[in-house]
């Protein structure tokens, strides 16, 4: 490969990277509202229970971490896609 092929390739990649982290801020931002939405109803059952839903608890940690991927996918600190080109982070 000559020069011209390798520095065609590096701005093809910056160009996709940059669709990339378009659509991985979409993404971020539906999570955010997803997040809100899900605190409201977990705020909810704890006042009905006593106590907050663990799957409802253990799915926002997920979400939590999700948004940490895309996160560090867009401000360059990763270079690893964030889900769906991984698998969905655990909640564990």
């Amino acid at each position: 490969m000559n020069e011209d092929t390798v520095t065609g390739l590096a701005k093809r990649n910056i160009w996709l990277r940059g669709l990339l982290m378009i659509l991985m801020g979409l993404a971020y931002q539906l999570t955010g509202t997803v997040l809100f939405i899900m605190a409201i109803i977990q705020f909810v059952f704890a006042l009905v229970s006593d106590a907050p839903n663990p799957r409802l608890a253990m799915f926002g940690r997920s979400v939590g971490r999700f948004q940490s991927q895309i996160a560090n996918f867009v401000s360059f600190a990763s270079e690893d896609l964030p889900f769906p080109f991984t698998d969905w982070p655990s909640g564990d």
